[in-house]
C-alpha cells in the first residue's frame, strides 16, 4: 500500500493514492538535478530563472480557487485560509522574481588588502523535506529563493498531502522550469537519508517536527552538508495591562483556531497581566466557544478538522496527560463527536514546569493560559521554553513593547499583532525551533556560496 494517500480529514474518505517512487526513479531525479546544476541555466544569467518565477506567480494567481480547494479537501484547512495561502505563494514567487537580482548583487568590502567584494553563487542540489500544515507555502519558501539563485531542489513532501505536492510540481513545470529544477519525490525517510549522503547533494532544508529535524540534521552533519531547520514553536502571546483587550482577544482566538491551531508560529502560551486577566479570559473563552465546526469548504465554518486521525488522537492523549499531571481544563478538552477529525477549542490553566505539557507544543486548538504580575515575570516565563520561534506582545506603550520584544528569546516578535509572514521578512527561530532563515534576503543566501574575490592592491 502506498504511504502517500490523500484522505479528507473532514469525513475520513480516501480521495486518491500515489505510488511511492523507487530508488531508480530517485537516482534519475538526482542525476537530472545535478546535470542541470552544471548547466548555464543554473550558473549563467539569472533572468531566465526569474522569468519562470514571474510566470509561476501569474499561474498561481489565475488558479487560486482550484488550488485552495485541493488543499482544503486534502488537509482540512478552511477554504478562505487556503485561498490566503495560495495568494501568498504568488507573492513570494513575485518577490524573488522582482528583487533577487538586486539582492544578489556583488557586495563591496572595504579593505587594506585590495579591491574586495562578495559574490553569491549557487552551491548545488538541495533536498527539501516539508510538512503538511501549509502544503503550498512551505514548498514555495524553498523553491523561489533557490530557483532564483540556481540551486535545483528535490522535494519530499508530507505523505498526507500528495495531491498538493503533485499539483505544485506541475505548476513549476508549466511555468517553464527545465527538468531537474524542482522534482517531487514520494520517498521514504531512508531514501531521504540516502539522498543526503550522496555527494551531489549540497544542502538540506527541513520544516517539521523536532524528531524529523534531529534525524535530518544528524545525517547532514555526518556528511558535512549545510542544513536549515524550522521546527516547532510554543509561541507566547503576552497581553499587558494597557493593551487593546478586544483586539488582543480577536487575534488571540484567531491564532488558536486558524488552521485548527496547526501553525508553528501561532500563539500557544497566553501570558496575561493580572490586572486584565479576568476580562481577557471571559472574552477569550466566549470567542473560542463561538467557533463553528464544519466542512472546510463551507464559507461559514470557522473551525476545521485536524489534518488526520493520527494528529487528532495525538492531541487527545497530550491533553489527557497534561490533566493527569495537574493542568485544569477551563474550556473544551474533548473530541467533537461525529465524522471527521474535529477537536473542541480548549483552554488549559494551572500548568507548572513539573508538568511535561508546560514545555510541549500543542499542535491543535489548545491554549495554555498563565497570569503574571509584571513585565519581568512575563519575560522570564516567555523565555522558559525549549522553543524560540515567534511571539507577540500587546501594549499601547510601544516603547514598553519594544523593550519586552528585545528581551524575548525567539527569532521573531510582533507587537500588537499575532505572528505573521511576508516574502520580504525573514522567518526562523532559535533553540529547539531550529536554525537558519527562510524568505527575505536571508533566505536567498542560506544556500549560496558567498564567495570573496580580491584584487590585490
Amino acid at each position: 500500500m502506498s504511504a502517500y494517500q490523500s484522505i479528507n480529514p473532514a469525513n475520513n474518505q480516501l480521495l486518491k493514492s500515489w505510488p511511492n517512487h523507487d530508488d531508480t526513479f530517485m537516482q534519475q531525479a538526482l542525476s537530472a538535478a545535478d546535470e542541470l546544476y552544471h548547466s548555464t541555466w543554473c550558473k549563467g544569467d539569472m533572468q531566465p530563472r526569474l522569468q519562470v518565477l514571474h510566470r509561476l506567480a501569474d499561474l498561481i494567481d489565475q488558479r487560486v480557487d482550484e488550488l485552495a480547494e485541493i488543499a482544503s479537501r486534502e488537509m482540512g484547512k478552511l477554504i478562505g485560509q487556503s485561498r490566503g495561502e495560495v495568494k501568498i505563494c504568488a507573492q513570494i514567487a513575485r518577490y524573488y522574481a522582482e528583487h533577487a537580482a538586486h539582492l544578489l548583487q556583488a557586495q563591496p568590502y572595504p579593505s587594506t588588502v585590495g579591491d574586495a567584494w562578495l559574490e553569491y553563487h549557487p552551491i548545488g542540489v538541495v533536498v527539501a523535506v516539508e510538512p503538511w500544515n501549509f502544503p503550498y507555502y512551505q514548498l514555495m519558501r524553498v523553491l523561489a529563493p533557490n530557483l532564483a539563485l540556481g540551486n535545483p531542489v528535490l522535494a519530499k513532501h508530507a505523505n498526507i498531502v500528495p495531491h498538493c505536492a503533485d499539483v505544485f510540481e506541475k505548476l513549476v513545470e508549466e511555468a517553464g522550469a527545465p527538468k531537474g529544477a524542482w522534482t517531487n519525490l514520494f520517498i521514504s525517510n531512508q531514501q531521504v537519508a540516502d539522498l543526503i549522503a550522496d555527494p551531489r547533494v549540497q544542502g538540506v532544508a527541513l520544516t517539521g517536527s523536532e524528531r524529523a529535524g534531529s534525524a535530518v540534521a544528524e545525517q547532514a552533519g555526518k556528511h558535512l552538508k549545510k542544513s536549515t531547520l524550522e521546527l516547532g514553536g510554543n509561541d507566547v502571546f503576552v497581553v499587558l495591562d494597557d493593551a487593546d483587550i478586544d483586539e488582543a482577544v480577536r487575534q488571540g482566538a484567531q491564532a488558536r483556531l486558524s488552521n485548527c491551531g496547526q501553525v508553528c508560529t501561532a500563539a500557544k502560551r497566553f501570558i496575561l497581566h493580572e490586572k486584565i486577566a479576568t476580562e481577557f479570559m471571559a472574552k477569550f473563552s466566549a470567542a473560542l466557544q463561538s467557533a463553528k465546526p464544519g466542512d472546510p469548504l463551507d464559507e461559514s465554518t470557522t473551525l476545521g478538522p485536524l489534518s488526520s486521525k493520527e494528529a487528532r488522537d495525538r492531541l487527545v492523549k497530550q491533553v489527557e496527560d497534561a490533566v493527569k499531571q495537574g493542568a485544569h481544563v477551563e474550556l473544551g478538552g474533548k473530541v467533537i463527536e461525529g465524522v471527521g477529525c474535529y477537536y473542541q477549542p480548549t483552554i488549559l490553566t494551572g500548568l507548572t514546569p513539573q508538568n511535561p505539557a508546560y514545555y510541549q507544543e500543542f499542535f491543535g486548538p489548545v491554549a495554555q493560559v498563565y497570569v503574571v504580575a509584571d513585565d519581568r515575570t512575563a519575560i522570564a516565563l516567555a523565555n522558559d521554553s525549549h522553543y524560540g520561534l515567534g511571539g507577540s506582545v500587546w501594549t499601547r506603550d510601544i516603547l514598553r513593547g519594544r523593550n519586552m520584544a528585545s528581551q524575548i528569546e525567539t527569532g521573531m516578535v510582533f507587537i500588537n499583532s499575532q505572528s505573521d509572514t511576508a516574502a520580504e521578512l525573514p522567518f526562523g527561530g532559535v533553540k529547539r525551533s531550529g536554525y537558519g532563515r527562510e524568505l527575505s534576503d536571508l533566505g536567498l543566501k542560506e544556500f549560496a556560496n558567498q564567495k570573496l574575490v580580491v584584487v590585490a592592491g
